[in-house]
């Protein structure tokens, strides 16, 4: 029993989890509602982000505020029940994302960043998953030569502090890189080392493939009833209760929820997001951020997708696309979608922490419990460094990242 656990949760971050612990010897079962990768890491941009070295913090610009209090542009919508509900996560957030907090917080975030290809790596090539990547990077685009320049200005920043590659492109250079675009563009900053997935929840299920291939199981069940069973753990799943010497919670969104009913109360919320997908007629070559309007094209199997910015509301509110339809318009200006597919425009919701930070490490009350959640914008990034890290400390070893700024002790 001592060498059993469950995983709750088979997105990025819980499938890869349970990959490294089972690589450490484990007897692993992967628990979930739904099949891996079909929530929250269905339905992003495909990104790995390597230049992603920074965590996104709170806008501080007045006028952007304002915009947003307003309700005009398509970078953020809110619901005034989810604003009321987040309200002390987001004070804190807004604490948190002062310069100098925001610069400590960076170091730690990093530190994870640095490794989210290589650690993708490996997991690709034993999945048989590489023909879903390419490595081609990550474009921002800009409208204006102002905002092109400044971003220009902090690239080369990030590459003196963090070894962030890039290329600056002016209008004909990035006209000759991406001819679907219409010449109206500034220019762009091209990150040159990300990778970019065409399904990201084909990944996650290779992933997952690959876990079951190993002799893991991965099980249909409810997360809800985790409880203490002796001196192991329980979950009830459509084959049974299954118990196991320790559990870990990574269930992105989610986690709140749960953690709320073993008595923990940490500074999350979610910002939720959709997509669209769209036959454009010439797609775009690489993923592109419309860095001034916040809103990301990503060419897809199904074809280009068009995802969308934070949008502030309860888990379970009713959907409202109203930042997908004007990141559509701001979509339009500067490329020829062509038409919806034939589906519903898809929501999900992205797990934050105040601190920026994602929770990582032994929960501080229950014994055998452990949590890897909280990774924001960026679990389907780190999901295999976040997965390793915690498999490192669940078997005792030295990990190979100092787990610190990561502990859910951190709240206390």
């Amino acid at each position: 029993m001592a060498s059993s656990i469950l995983v709750l949760g088979a997105g990025m971050v819980g499938t890869c989890t349970a990959l490294h612990l089972q690589q450490l010897g484990f007897e692993v079962t992967l628990v979930d509602r739904r099949a891996p990768g079909q929530e929250t890491s269905f339905g992003n941009a495909g990104l790995i982000q390597s230049e992603a070295v920074e965590p996104y913090a709170f806008p501080r610009d007045p006028g952007f505020l304002l915009n947003v209090a307003l309700g005009r542009g398509a970078e953020v919508h809110w619901h005034a029940r989810g604003l009321w509900h987040m309200a002390g996560s987001l004070l804190r957030y807004l604490r948190h994302s002062h310069p100098k907090l925001h610069a400590k917080a960076t170091e730690a975030y990093s530190r994870l960043i640095a490794h989210a290809t290589e650690e993708h790596e490996l997991l690709m090539v034993a999945a048989g998953a590489e023909d879903l990547v390419a490595r081609e990077g990550f474009r921002f685009v800009f409208r204006t030569p102002k905002a092109l320049e400044e971003a220009a200005q902090r690239a080369a920043v990030l590459y003196d502090r963090f070894g962030v590659r890039y290329q600056a492109e002016n209008t004909t250079q990035l006209a000759h890189a991406e001819p679907a675009l219409r010449p109206s563009l500034a220019g762009a900053v091209h990150w040159l080392d990300p990778w970019a997935v065409n399904n990201p929840g084909a990944l996650v299920q290779r992933y997952a493939d690959l876990f079951v291939a190993r002799g893991g199981r991965v099980l249909t069940g409810d997360a809800g009833s985790l409880q203490p069973s002796g001196a192991a753990w329980s979950v009830k799943t459509t084959e049974g209760h299954v118990d196991a010497g320790q559990a870990v919670l990574a269930l992105g969104p989610w986690a709140d929820g749960a953690i709320r009913q073993l008595g923990y109360r940490f500074p999350l919320f979610i910002k939720r997001g959709y997509h669209q997908h769209y036959s454009a007629p010439t797609p775009v070559r690489q993923p592109l951020l419309d860095a001034e309007r916040g809103y990301v094209l990503a060419p897809m199997q199904r074809g280009l997708r068009l995802t969308t910015g934070a949008e502030f509301a309860p888990i379970d509110a009713p959907p409202t696309p109203v930042q997908l339809a004007k990141a559509e318009a701001l979509a339009r200006e500067l490329v020829d979608l062509g038409q919806p597919l034939q589906e519903p425009p898809w929501m999900g919701a992205r797990p934050c922490t105040a601190d920026m930070l994602p929770v990582m490490g032994p929960a501080p009350n229950h014994k055998g419990l452990w949590f890897n959640f909280g990774h924001a914008h960026q679990g389907f990034t780190l999901g295999p460094v976040a997965g390793r890290l915690l498999a490192e400390m669940v078997q005792g070893q030295t990990t190979w990242i100092d787990p610190r700024p990561y502990l859910p002790s951190r709240f206390d």
